[in-house]
């Protein structure tokens, strides 16, 4: 072995954090995660915190969207971990997961545009990044 490195040895590739695109991209899920828990918390304690929209087809009472997203953002915190953490589901799963949460996100606009599109730019970026991961270790 060069410079008289063995094998089995802790290198500088070892660390618990992974490196480049997989921390880029696990951050973001965390934080998607935390404003969907957020989100969804507030649907559930306040009904009225959020506008009603008076013709809308996805209307669904407001504490049913809260525990749409709080799920939706558990989820996500819980794939972010594992992305982080570079398991084999995780890139799998946050493609998934972020395709989910921006759906809901789109579908609940009416509700609070400006909270909804931030989050859902952050699912797309999660979603652009994740999938191009996974495309090229196929």
């Amino acid at each position: 072995m060069p410079h008289g490195a063995r094998r089995g040895t802790a290198g500088a590739g070892t660390d618990a954090w992974p490196a480049g695109p997989m921390r880029y991209f696990g951050v973001p899920l965390l934080l998607s995660g935390v404003l969907s828990v957020l989100q969804g918390i507030a649907g559930i304690a306040e009904d009225r915190l959020y506008g009603v929209p008076r013709h809308y087809e996805y209307r669904f009472d407001l504490t049913s969207w809260g525990w749409i997203h709080l799920v939706v953002g558990v989820a996500l915190i819980l794939v972010g971990v594992g992305v982080l953490q570079a398991v084999s589901w995780g890139r799998p799963a946050a493609v998934t997961v972020a395709a989910i949460s921006l759906v809901t996100q789109f579908m609940f606009i009416p509700y609070y545009p400006l909270w909804s599109i931030s989050v859902m730019t952050l699912d797309l970026i999660i979603l652009w990044g994740m999938a191009r991961l996974v495309a090229s270790l196929d």
